[in-house]
């Protein structure tokens, strides 16, 4: 039997746990098991790899893909640059991080994306931000942060006049406003600036489509939510379990 798992906190809505369970009964995948491991702390992460040795493989979610580097044994080449790990394999008991969520985001949002789609605004510093601002950088697109606490090289979002909101064409919300339960939520945007030009894409697959993605399609701004960059990165990480 194979142990496969994800490991954040909470995880009452895990998207991955189902996805999972769904794709080993849809293909005949036997022996093979995922389970959610909701730890609040990450010191306790090194106890879900001892009590569970038949552990192969772990996703990871908020708030822990920076906070499980310093605890893996090996970073590859693209998460080191990253700077967050959403997936480890796990062979005899060493723990190797990956990150394939720049993958899932690269390949969702490029089949959407126009000419004019040039600049992009990153809502968000954590780790899925860090991943979306690499793909971007490999896709050849500029980009700036955008945080409620900005550290001097972030805008803020009282900095989103209408000659900012113009220039960016793509905003991409990898905050948890808007997601489930708090649907009433979005980012604090002043949507009124939003246009068909515009490219709106959410990280948040729950619900469908976001305060934030309704606003701009009302705008006819194109959007997106992150449910196929969710599936595209937990099939990327079967392969990495499975190399």
């Amino acid at each position: 039997m194979k142990l496969f798992g994800l490991i954040g906190f909470p995880l009452t809505h895990s998207f991955s746990q189902n996805y999972f369970a769904q794709k080993f009964l849809k293909e005949n995948i036997v022996e093979c098991v995922y389970e959610n491991f909701p730890i609040e702390n990450i010191d306790l992460f090194p106890s879900v790899i001892m009590e569970n040795p038949e552990l192969a493989g772990l996703n990871v979610t908020i708030p822990h893909k920076e906070l499980v580097i310093p605890f893996l044994d090996k970073i590859e080449d693209v998460a080191k640059e990253v700077g967050a790990v959403n997936t480890i394999k796990i062979i005899g008991g060493k723990t190797i991080g990956y990150n394939t969520d720049a993958y899932g985001f690269m390949q969702s949002i490029m089949k959407i994306l126009k000419p004019i789609h040039s600049s992009a605004l990153i809502l968000g510093t954590g780790g899925s931000s860090k991943a979306v601002a690499y793909a971007l950088k490999k896709m050849g697109i500029e980009y700036d942060f955008v945080s409620r606490n900005p550290d001097g090289r972030e805008l803020r979002y009282e900095d989103l006049h209408e000659d900012v909101l113009r220039h960016y064409k793509i905003i991409i919300n990898c905050t948890p406003l808007g997601m489930f339960p708090n649907v009433d939520d979005c980012p604090p945007l002043n949507y009124d600036f939003i246009t068909r030009s515009h490219l709106l894409f959410d990280l948040i697959y729950n619900p469908d489509e976001t305060l934030f993605l309704k606003n701009g399609k009302e705008k006819g701004a194109i959007v997106k939510n992150g449910l196929e960059m969710l599936e595209l990165q937990a099939e990327r990480s079967w392969e990495i379990w499975n190399e």
